[in-house]
């Protein structure tokens, strides 16, 4: 059942291009399809989420964390009786805008970019979905609905002071009210994103022998989860207690967003999807326990996956390669592609485009890049 807070697609706001709706499909469902079919998002396959794809073919990627996300955030919309295209959608889209090599490619195209207007992944997938996707004949883009580009934009909350530049300028355009949350839908798939990588980056260090299940049983949510496990299955072998271990976490989290969310609508009963989006606080919520007990996970990730010795190797190796690349698209229009080089009328306007063409690239093809290009100077 469709709760009143819930974005309907028969009442959406939608496209800035208008359309022609399809008899089988609403106008969410069509949003999502696009996302999938677009090119950034199959470039996710071979972009990195932490591990680089020669670590190993296990670990997750910026495509299977996507999807994971997805995942979850049907999982919560459909119990939350809230359109669940639509926070898949937004689920979908949500890391299209990710350079290559995980965040260390961002903070490096971050500083590159600083004097010429920064760079955001969020503000970036935006500018993907609104005009760097070219595939369709009559608008650049995809078209997509207001209520995912809103998701898109803010699924993390109100976005106020500077803007970022893409969102800035997409906004001036297309209002998407950026001083208030989004909806529902969108709310859920931020928290989907947060339940699917504290659960998948404890999975993948643990298969990457960066810690061992007795290294984080001393973690909140975690212990008790694999103290289940060692109970109902005693003697299990590590493959399969990791795997039952690790699942439990995860439903604890999707459990505690549930009820948590659950009793957040009850007692604020917004009347509409627009309501919710006025109100001062997001409704899509951990508890306050559970939320301090994930900053502990957190803690322990970080300390011991982000900054690992086998993961800052990847770092060095990821800082020089951007660096390197940014550089020398600045120095020489040679190194760029025909259809990305233009006569640019300043520096900015030339680095904008280089950000655009550097946050599309995979993992390969920027290393690829980065060896033809130091190639000509050795």
């Amino acid at each position: 059942m469709r709760n009143p807070y819930a974005c309907d697609p028969a009442q959406s706001r939608g496209r800035l291009v208008d359309e022609h709706e399809s008899a089988h499909r609403s106008g969410f469902q069509r949003d999502r399809d696009r996302i999938i079919h677009c090119t950034a998002f199959r470039r996710l396959k071979h972009k990195t989420q932490v591990f680089v794809a020669h670590e190993g073919d296990h670990f997750r990627t910026r495509l299977t964390h996507t999807i994971e996300v997805a995942q979850v955030a049907r999982t919560l919309a459909k119990s939350l009786g809230l359109d669940v295209e639509l926070a898949e959608a937004v689920a979908l889209a949500h890391d299209l805008g990710h350079t290559p090599f995980g965040h260390v490619g961002e903070d490096v195209l971050a500083d590159c970019m600083a004097p010429f207007g920064g760079f955001d992944h969020n503000a970036q997938a935006l500018k993907i979905v609104t005009s760097l996707e070219q595939r369709y004949a009559e608008f650049d883009g995809l078209n997509l609905t207001w209520e995912s580009l809103e998701g898109i934009a803010k699924h993390n909350g109100p976005v106020t002071g500077e803007l970022p530049y893409a969102l800035s300028d997409y906004n001036a355009r297309h209002d998407l009210e950026l001083q208030t949350y989004a909806s529902a839908e969108a709310q859920v798939a931020a928290l989907a994103d947060d339940i699917a990588y504290n659960n998948h980056d404890l999975d993948d260090g643990l298969r990457a022998g960066l810690f061992d299940v007795v290294d984080i049983q001393s973690l909140p949510i975690v212990g008790d989860c694999f103290a289940a496990v060692d109970h109902k299955y005693p003697n299990l072998d590590e493959t399969r207690r990791r795997h039952e271990g690790l699942r439990r976490v995860f439903g604890v989290m999707v459990e505690d967003v549930i009820a948590t969310s659950v009793k957040r609508l009850t007692d604020e009963n917004p009347a509409n999807a627009q309501a919710l989006r006025q109100l001062d606080k997001p409704m899509i919520q951990f508890s306050v326990s559970l939320w301090s007990d994930l900053q502990q996970i957190r803690a322990f990730l970080f300390e011991n996956m982000y900054r690992s010795k086998r993961v800052n190797v990847m770092r060095v190796q990821s800082e020089e390669v951007m660096k390197t690349l940014f550089d020398a698209f600045m120095t020489d229009d040679a190194h760029l592609p025909e259809d990305w080089k233009s006569d640019f009328a300043s520096d900015h306007d030339r680095a904008r485009q280089i950000a655009d063409y550097m946050a599309g690239m995979t993992d390969g093809f920027a290393q690829a890049r980065y060896e033809a290009i130091t190639a000509l100077t050795r």
